[in-house]
């Protein structure tokens, strides 16, 4: 196996780990909605997740580990990913805001700002902000 294969399996593992970790957003209500169905099937495109890939995926998610991005940039990506989910079907339950917590944590924002976080990224995407937007506020929300 070469270099660059090697390289192209973590990318595509970080990316299905990315994946499942935005359907367990989603079916932590128990229900995907046609809403929420699009988003996951736009982002499988982007990710470059396969058809097969999809079906398992939705089928264990929970296996999935979250890695957390070294990267802040890529860190604030996946979490515009996981507040817009919360807000697909424009349905925030408690339940969902929770888990976007631990997610949150999950990709390496510290345990106590996990809160302030995922209300600033949900009130951002509830604005409907674009990605350099949302990334620029969180970015700057201390000051």
């Amino acid at each position: 196996m070469s270099i660059s294969d090697l390289f192209d399996s973590g990318f595509k593992k970080r990316n299905e780990d990315h994946f499942a970790a935005i359907v367990r957003v989603a079916m932590s209500d128990g229900v995907i909605t046609v809403e929420e169905r699009k988003f996951l099937d736009r982002l499988a495109r982007n990710l470059g997740i396969s058809q097969n890939d999809y079906k398992q995926i939705l089928k264990d998610y929970n296996t999935h580990p979250i890695n957390p991005p070294t990267s802040y940039d890529v860190r604030l990506e996946r979490l515009y990913d996981l507040a817009r989910m919360v807000w697909a079907d424009q349905i925030e339950t408690e339940g969902q805001v929770k888990l976007l917590e631990k997610l949150s944590i999950g990709l390496g924002f510290r345990s106590d700002n996990a809160k302030y976080i995922t209300d600033k990224a949900l009130s951002l995407v509830h604005q409907g902000v674009d990605l350099d937007v949302f990334m620029e506020e969180i970015k700057t929300m201390n000051k």
